[in-house]
């Protein structure tokens, strides 16, 4: 057999391992009470921001966050409220959760071993992995946007919508534009998502995995708010995350869109690598 039939063969065995392991680590993800328990609380926030602006409306003074005094004009503020809300603790804690229980959750419950059995290997094994964080930071995000439009609709008004640069869309366009703002918000957490799929690759014990990666999440915002630590903000993952702003103006701006992603991507890469160099070399026991 000739070397380019030996490559192809291996291609072939790659892709006929590694296409039902992710079928494999998608469902199993998705049928847990627990994945459907964290997304139906991140779906109950714009709910309970619909009903409490809907029962305290009259008595609405301007005050707490973005777009709150505008949901009673228009529904399709609650996604955008619920967003600035879920983006800074509620989102990454459960992606923290998922991230960190990666490769901890199957080595304390002893099926690590039998993971690393399948011809995939182990760098395919965390890149399926992380696949399922990064499809789960998504269905988080869905959660919350679905939710926020389907209440905004039933309990408020939907007409053109006010942008934060004066001109006013239409309600299709404005639509349009939180579908934006949510994919804003899912590249947001990617570099998160490798940040947790790192640190689960450092202990057996998934608690403290996910419990790291959370507290990372917020000491990066707490640094992120610190004036003295300017010089660092920019190379904080968490650094754009309420950056969505610029695709609420006319025209789009994709400046902090596209910083966002390249630094998701530079976080991606570093801790993608940095979990293979510590994965490759573990010694798995359990």
């Amino acid at each position: 057999m000739s070397p380019n039939e030996n490559e192809a063969g291996g291609i072939a065995v790659a892709r006929r391992s590694t296409w039902p392991l992710l079928r494999s680590e998608l469902s199993v993800l998705f049928r847990r009470r627990r994945t459907w328990a964290m997304l139906a609380a991140l779906a109950a926030i714009p709910i309970l921001v619909a009903v409490a602006v809907r029962l305290t409306s009259r008595h609405n003074d301007g005050g707490g966050p973005a777009f709150l005094d505008r949901i009673s004009e228009n529904g399709l503020f609650v996604v955008l409220t619920a967003l600035v809300l879920c983006t800074p603790l509620f989102l990454p804690l459960t992606v923290g959760v998922v991230a960190g229980d990666t490769i901890a959750g199957e080595a304390g419950q002893g099926t690590l071993r039998y993971l690393l059995v399948a011809p995939a290997g182990r760098f395919r094994l965390l890149v399926v992995k992380y696949v399922g964080a990064a499809a789960f930071a998504v269905a988080a995000v869905a959660a919350v946007v679905l939710a926020g439009t389907v209440i905004g609709l039933l309990l408020f008004p939907v007409g053109p919508v006010p942008l934060l640069s004066g001109d006013t869309v239409s309600a299709w366009v404005a639509e349009g534009r939180i579908l934006l703002v949510g994919a804003y918000v899912c590249v947001s957490l990617l570099g998160l998502s490798a940040i947790g799929l790192f640190i689960s690759t450092l202990t057996d014990v998934p608690v403290g995995a996910m419990a790291a990666t959370v507290a990372l999440a917020i000491a990066a915002q707490v640094m992120d708010a610190l004036p003295q630590l300017a010089w660092l903000h920019p190379w904080l993952f968490s650094n754009y995350w309420l950056g969505f702003a610029d695709l609420l103006r006319e025209p789009i701006a994709w400046t902090s869109f596209g910083n966002n992603g390249v630094l998701q991507l530079g976080y991606i890469a570093l801790f993608g690598a940095l979990a293979y160099g510590r994965f490759a070399t573990k010694d798995v026991l359990s």
